[in-house]
């Protein structure tokens, strides 16, 4: 892989088109000619209209899609911000190539692939269903300084998007974010506070599963963080590269990829909602693309999805990660495909339409 320069990488964002309005204003009209009062079905109907302006495609063929794991560990677990040791990440790692995880079993459910990118795991990583693309052996320690070079921040955001343009190349129409890295709640609280303007306290949530002291900890790590490297957050790349994850970058070229493709992407919980605020930064054509899949049980997550404007479809109180909520919403959304094509008209059904 020829790496990018950061030039190479505002081009190929610069390519990120608007959708198209005029397919989602016709989706809007069928549905409102549907057998049921206009606008009853909800956020179903909000997203075939944008399902419809994404693909430029009334009722899109989305039946060929990936959920994509991007997985790297974090310095900043020296600072014992976890309730889990980093060994999980590359055991978890393992998890999802054999089928094991919970997203495996969504992902099988809704006729879904997997593909677990190795992007910055502290460990060696072996596998006939591994993709490596290893950045480095993890970030460095944001509590002490940046966590990775813009270089390589860039280079992790082309990982992600030749993985989009591979999968895209096969058929896939479709894409969710998914994601594995212990200590990667605290970068993403990190870019959260600074990009959606809210403090630690807000930011910071329990992760896997840390009791109060630890919870306060981990804030106070946050705010040094953020103290030490001074983000810029007129820069989302310098955010990136000084309290993000190599995971969350790849995530972040996901969904740029995406993006450049026409292709819906479906934004999964905390971690990939943080990469989401540095996407939507870096283009804000390319956040007409995501569609939140739910709100998680991190408390800074409805700040995070109100910063770039998107509205959860559903809230299960999830806090798994790994693209398991992003997966379940691909049931929601074949529904709301199929109710579209497959719902008689008022004409067709012989009903008396409403009279306005």
């Amino acid at each position: 892989m020829e790496k990018w320069t950061e030039q190479q990488l505002q081009q190929y964002i610069s390519y990120i088109q608007l959708p198209d309005e005029q397919f989602a204003q016709q989706a809007r009209e069928h549905s409102d000619q549907l057998t049921k009062p206009p606008g009853s079905l909800g956020k179903l109907e909000v997203i075939t209209a944008q399902l419809a302006a994404i693909t430029g495609k009334l009722w899109p063929d989305l039946s060929r899609r990936t959920v994509i794991i991007m997985a790297g560990d974090h310095g900043v677990c020296d600072e014992g911000i976890s309730a889990f040791p980093q060994s999980v990440t590359p055991q978890m790692v393992h998890n999802f190539l054999n089928g094991g995880a919970a997203v495996n079993v969504l992902a099988r459910g809704a006729h879904a692939d997997v593909v677990c990118v190795d992007i910055g795991v502290a460990a060696e990583l072996e596998h006939p269903q591994l993709r490596s693309h290893k950045i480095r052996y993890g970030t460095a320690n944001m509590a002490v300084g940046a966590a990775m070079s813009r270089e390589e921040a860039i280079q992790a955001i082309q990982v992600g998007i030749e993985v989009v343009e591979e999968q895209y190349g096969q058929g896939v129409r479709m894409f969710a974010t998914g994601e594995m890295g212990i200590g990667n709640t605290t970068a993403s609280a990190a870019i959260v506070s600074v990009l959606a303007n809210i403090d630690a306290t807000s930011a910071a949530g329990r992760g896997t599963g840390i009791n109060d002291t630890m919870l306060q900890h981990k804030i106070n790590i946050i705010e040094r963080s953020i103290a030490v490297n001074a983000p810029d957050e007129n820069d989302p790349l310098d955010v990136l590269l000084k309290i993000g994850g190599l995971e969350i970058a790849g995530l972040v070229g996901v969904m740029i990829g995406a993006a450049r493709n026409r292709c819906p992407v479906i934004i999964d919980g905390y971690i990939s909602t943080a990469a989401a605020l540095i996407a939507a930064k870096l283009s804000t054509n390319a956040a007409r693309y995501m569609i939140a899949s739910h709100q998680s049980q991190e408390q800074g997550h409805v700040h995070a999805l109100a910063s770039i404007g998107l509205q959860p479809m559903i809230q299960l109180d999830l806090r798994v990660g790994e693209g398991t909520g992003a997966v379940l919403c691909f049931h929601f959304i074949d529904a709301a495909l199929s109710l579209m094509q497959e719902m008689a008209t008022f004409a067709s059904a012989g009903i008396d339409g409403r009279e306005d």
